[in-house]
């Protein structure tokens, strides 16, 4: 779909339209086969003989179609037209279907279990020593069309019946409850006997409840030996009590209680603030073993890998917490946002993440203070992702090919955007208007300009003209702040990794809400929420003696350029206990500082100023700002030994006096910002090679492994512990870290395995981890590695080599999923040279790279983006740091 450019090459007709589909599908985890009917109610739209639907590695039989046109008879297809590269067939029959009348479609099919990780697939787990299956499946954005033929579109939404048949010692889960479930019998189950062979009493049928109109990508089931954990929510608008279970195999089911609670909590919640009733009777979870994206929303059955769902509560480190947190209140939120109200076609996927996603947090829903650890996440994880690819001058959040949607800008700009309208028009009237959203479209399909009317409804405000830019244009503006006598002059132009946008990439002009910070008279901060910029250029009177902040409270998606002598001024402010800057400010101005650098805007040296100003800071919000930009600032310049050795050396005089402060142990009194400071303190020291906090760690690792004993290893500790311990040790370090990888307690044992692995400064050991990529490790963990070995300095040319090298066979083994792209990114976005940039493009020059050519893109973009930063600040960088030093 990707490599064609005209919707009517891949939409499909619109001559007639689903209703209703009633499937039954057999599962075989014996001999890894399905097999099936579907009959799908049809209206027909246009006077026809012909009916093309989607179908993609599925086995068809003869199509079959009762009409009312034809007083109730059947016709059997006459032609089978099949078109692999739009993944479709075409029906013809010998008789034409008139329009306004109706008519069902009877078509077998069968297929593979596959280990791809789409469609309807198969999943591997250990028990008894033994290699086991299930299937499960995973439709978004277009592979429904894999596990049965189907109107693969999000508009052609459907009512479903579904119809389980498994071997009896299996569970079945679907959508809806199951409303029967019987062992098969010849009397009870004439229909399937005549329809499917070999059905004995080995068989069970299961049968389930009708679902609502949905789409299909957002239909679900799945087959295998599960267990399950449950509880029940009374529902706040309903009163009705709705059965919540979380599945997973037996081995790992103890660990899925932290999210079962999670989803309990936030049900609730959200059918309480977006005043529209949870519409189905239940929500389950399943935790698979192989899973591509990080989860799936799929409607009543929310599906994901392990380490989105399943922690150890006794070992379990708080970033594994946040994790579980994070994805279930994402997939829960996505019953509203995506299932009730689903984007018309997939350019419009930003409604559905984007909305998801400012409502994830459960403290967004309840009006209360956010905790620290949920506002820095909101913030450094998805503002900064966001603002980090202001480079691809080919991208809006509309307008993408299916398969490149998926990426940061759909989610984290999407995010962004929607949380600074929230905080320009108020957190409750956004929320009422999303609700007005909602209730307006109610099992239908919805476009930007849905929304928009919600909330203009709400705010009584022209929300499509404020916002149309910000969804439709490529980018984000830089308001570059010139200080006047009476006041400053804000100018807007589109903001580039490289610099300011000329000609007529910079047309463009945002309405933005700049939230001017101001010191009164009196000394006390004031916020000016009601300033829009709405043109090129406008002034506005303040009095600049004072101190002075856009962008207040970090909310908008746009970057601040200030003068070299403001930008002393404020470095001078950061500094004092009584700052009118808040915690969200000052990692605004970090992030925007070297953002700015980046783009030549402004000197490095005064980034680094700002930051050395911050020494004494004591909240984590601000460290987590600090460590990314330092970390990112290393990886640019890795190739530059000089320069790297005396940026440790900086990092070391940042991080060290936080560590010798907060120690290595972790208590239950400690608050959540003490926690992750601790631990970013003690991480990022190891990376800078901190001798005292290297040693440490590795003595707790070497405890660890000769009395198998990880009693001096807290949770929080596991993943610097486990990389400390290898990357400044040896041999027997690294396989100690493989058998933990191997049989890893936990999700978060087995990533910070994989991190400690990619971590040796082995060139040996280096080539047998590459190896694990290949075989000896789940596809769904090979990203983990390739980020790994790229972030290793020693490791990172190899990598790229390696991935040119096995490129047929990683593009044969991923190219249906999304881990290709991130493979692309990892191994080639980290590159700095002109020789590097000649290289990719060749290598990829006549390789068919639909699948990730915005991946791409941004590769090529970052490794531009990286030579030129090199170029214009490596003297002024190695000057600072040389003077600190």
């Amino acid at each position: 779909m990707a490599t064609t450019t005209s919707p009517g090459d891949y939409r499909l007709p619109t001559n007639v339209k689903p209703s209703h589909y009633d499937i039954t599908i057999r599962t075989d985890l014996d001999k890894l086969v399905f097999d099936g009917f579907v009959k799908i109610s049809l209206d027909i739209e246009e006077n026809t003989n012909s009916i093309t639907l989607n179908s993609n590695d599925l086995t068809l039989g003869k199509a079959t179609v009762t009409s009312d046109a034809l007083k109730g008879s059947s016709v059997v297809e006459t032609k089978q037209i099949v078109d692999h590269e739009q993944k479709r067939v075409a029906f013809q029959f010998p008789t034409e279907f008139t329009a306004g009348t109706k008519a069902l479609l009877d078509l077998s099919f069968s297929g593979q279990l596959k280990d791809n990780m789409v469609g309807y697939y198969r999943s591997a787990w250990e028990h008894e020593g033994k290699t086991k299956h299930y299937a499960l499946t995973q439709f978004e954005p277009t592979d429904a069309r894999r596990a049965f033929p189907c109107w693969d579109e999000p508009q052609l939404k459907a009512t479903f019946s579904i119809t389980l048949i498994s071997k009896v010692n299996t569970t079945n889960i679907s959508n809806m409850p199951a409303k029967e479930e019987k062992t098969f019998s010849a009397q009870d189950h004439a229909d399937l006997k005549e329809k499917l062979q070999s059905l004995d009493s080995e068989w069970k049928v299961t049968r389930y409840e009708t679902t609502p109109p949905m789409s299909s990508y957002i239909v679900a089931f799945a087959n295998g030996e599960f267990s399950h954990l449950e509880t029940s929510v009374k529902m706040p608008l309903s009163g009705k009590t709705i059965p919540l279970r979380i599945y997973a195999t037996s081995d790992v089911i103890h660990q899925a209680q932290f999210a079962l609670d999670v989803k309990a909590k936030v049900l609730p919640i959200y059918e309480k603030v977006f005043d529209v009733e949870y519409p189905l009777p239940k929500l389950d979870t399943l935790v698979a073993s192989d899973f591509d994206a990080g989860a799936m929303e799929n409607w009543g059955l929310i599906t994901g890998r392990t380490r989105s769902f399943l922690l150890d509560p006794n070992r379990a480190d708080l970033m594994a917490r946040k994790l579980v947190i994070y994805i279930q209140s994402h997939e829960v939120a996505h019953m509203w946002f995506g299932n009730i109200t689903t984007m018309k076609w997939w350019d419009y996927l930003y409604l559905n993440e984007g909305l998801a996603f400012n409502s994830q947090h459960p403290w967004r829903t309840q009006n209360s203070k956010p905790t620290p650890s949920l506002l820095t996440d909101t913030l450094r994880l998805h503002l900064h992702s966001t603002q980090n690819y202001p480079r691809i001058l080919s991208r809006s959040l509309v307008l993408m090919p299916t398969i490149s949607i998926f990426d940061a800008l759909s989610y984290s700009k999407a995010g962004s955007v929607l949380r600074m309208l929230a905080a320009h028009v108020g957190t409750d009237r956004f929320l009422h208007g999303v609700s007005i959203y909602l209730k307006n479209h109610l099992y239908g399909n919805s476009t930007t300009r849905d929304l928009w009317e919600g909330i203009s409804r709400s705010t009584g405000q022209d929300i499509l003209a404020l916002m149309d830019n910000w969804i439709t244009k490529v980018g984000f503006p830089v308001l570059t702040v010139t200080e006047t006598d009476s006041g400053i002059k804000v100018r807007q132009d589109r903001f580039l990794e490289t610099g300011i946008a000329e000609g007529k990439d910079n047309e463009t002009i945002w309405n933005v809400p700049l939230s001017i910070l101001s010191v009164k008279a009196d000394g006390k901060a004031s916020i000016d929420n009601s300033a829009v910029l709405d043109v090129r250029e406008k002034t506005y009177s303040l009095d600049t003696s004072k101190p002075f902040k856009l962008n207040a409270g970090t909310n908008g998606v746009y970057r601040v350029l200030y003068s070299e002598e403001r930008y002393k001024k404020i470095a001078s402010e950061l500094s004092k206990p009584d700052t009118p800057f808040s915690l969200e400010d000052r990692l605004g101005l970090i992030s925007d500082s070297f953002a700015l650098s980046k783009a030549a805007l402004t000197k490095l040296s005064d980034a680094f100023t700002l930051i050395d100003a911050l020494r004494d800071e004591k909240e984590y919000l601000a460290w987590s700002g600090i460590s990314a930009r330092l970390g990112e600032i290393s990886s640019v310049w890795w190739e530059h030994p000089e320069i790297r050795d005396c940026l440790d050396t900086f990092r070391r005089s940042l991080f060290t006096p936080l560590v010798e402060r907060l120690g290595y142990t972790y208590s239950d009194s400690d608050s959540t910002d003490i926690t992750q400071l601790r631990t970013c303190a003690i991480e990022h020291a190891v990376s800078a090679g901190e001798t005292s906090v290297v040693e440490e760690l590795k003595s707790r690792f070497k405890y660890f492994v000769d009395n198998d004993d990880d009693s001096k290893i807290p949770p929080d500790l596991q993943r610097a512990t486990f990389i400390a311990a290898v990357r400044y040790g040896g041999r027997a370090e690294f396989d100690a870290a493989k058998k933990i990888f191997d049989k890893p307690g936990t999700p978060s044992a087995r990533v910070a395995a994989i991190a400690a692995m990619t971590a040796t400064q082995d060139e040996r050991l280096m080539q047998e981890v590459m190896q694990l990529t290949k075989s000896g490790s789940r596809d769904q963990d090979v990203v983990y590695f390739f980020r790994g070995l790229t972030t290793n300095r020693k490791a990172r040319r190899l990598t790229t080599e390696f991935l040119k090298e096995n490129y047929n066979e990683f593009y044969k083994r991923f190219s249906e999923t999304y881990t290709l792209k991130y493979l692309i990114q990892e191994s080639f976005s980290v590159l700095t040279t002109e020789k590097d940039l000649n290289d990719t493009l060749a290598f990829f020059d006549g390789k068919e790279s639909s699948r990730f050519s915005l991946a791409l893109a941004q590769s090529l973009d970052s490794i531009r983006a990286r030579i030129a930063y090199i170029k214009h600040s490596t003297e002024d960088l190695e000057k600072w740091l040389k003077e600190r030093k």
